[in-house]
């Protein structure tokens, strides 16, 4: 599927993808980290958000994010995107943040709102296009207000869609209204942030998904899309359907995904204030997991 007559700004599958850390959490696994890369790649993924919140981004520091771009550069090669995540409640910060991406080889920039300190649509407004002037990479918008505490408005994605990079949007804001109207009226490529509406923003002009479930079933979330690209609604719900039992486990039990995937994966442990899934849980999820595999 081309968005707005041509292909999505990095692709339309893309997985949110842990950071593995070693056994005792206090360094980076940087091997593992460009296995599992690969992994994703091979198993559907055209390509991956580093350092978003499933990576943990706020327990990484400046240094391991640098690094983390440049091993799973190492492992899968110039031509599969790489999107960093670098926002901060601290624009100063951030723009340092968005310069050591670039450095390190990122294609691309997630950046959410700042948080915490709430601050009113224009000064959102400010942060953004403050980001943007200080690379020449493109940018994400990450909507995501549960977590930062503030939206980014339709109103104010329309007028930072004149930016010529600001071109996509990372959505997780649960208004499927608000979206559709920037779609309609922007060039902004939205990919859904959240499991549920990976087919149903897709099916009103979305660009893909940035997925967390990816990291373990990189296929299975890919196939929605194929199937409704080649024109099989049915089938594009019927798999829809099949991923959601392991998707409600991951993503809606009460845990954070970084939690559920780390509890599928060989990833090292979570970072605190993180803690690792219990023994039920880990089990109950493995149990959705083989059953995906076996549909």
């Amino acid at each position: 599927m081309t968005f707005n007559g041509s292909p999505p700004p990095f692709g339309r599958a893309l997985c949110a993808m842990v950071t593995p850390f070693t056994v005792s959490g206090d360094a980076l696994d940087l091997d593992r980290a460009g296995e599992l890369a690969a992994d994703l790649v091979a198993g559907g993924c055209d390509g991956l958000v580093l350092s978003g919140t499933t990576g943990e981004s706020p327990t990484t520091s400046d240094a391991e994010k640098s690094a983390l771009i440049r091993a799973v550069r190492e492992a899968v090669g110039g031509t599969v995107p790489l999107v960093a995540g670098i926002g901060t409640a601290d624009t100063a910060h951030t723009v340092e943040l968005a310069r050591l991406a670039e450095e390190a080889g990122a294609d691309g920039l997630l950046v959410i709102p700042p948080y915490y300190s709430r601050p009113p649509q224009s000064a959102v407004e400010a942060h953004f296009r403050r980001v943007a002037d200080t690379t020449g990479l493109p940018l994400a918008l990450y909507d995501i207000p549960g977590r930062t505490g503030t939206r980014i408005e339709p109103d104010t994605m329309l007028r930072l869609a004149e930016h010529p990079r600001i071109v996509a949007v990372k959505d997780c804001a649960y208004d499927l209204m608000g979206s559709t109207k920037v779609i309609a009226r922007s060039s902004l490529a939205y990919y859904s942030g959240c499991e549920e509406l990976n087919l149903p923003l897709y099916a009103v002009g979305g660009a893909g998904f940035i997925s967390t479930v990816a990291n373990v079933a990189p296929g299975a979330v890919r196939a929605v899309l194929d199937a409704f690209d080649a024109g099989d609604t049915a089938e594009a719900a019927r798999l829809n359907q099949r991923l959601l039992p392991l998707a409600e486990l991951m993503m809606a039990s009460g845990l954070p995904g970084t939690v559920t995937v780390k509890a599928l994966l060989a990833s090292g442990p979570v970072r605190e204030p993180l803690q690792p899934a219990d023994r039920e849980t880990a089990d109950g999820l493995r149990k959705a997991y083989e059953e995906l595999l076996s549909a």
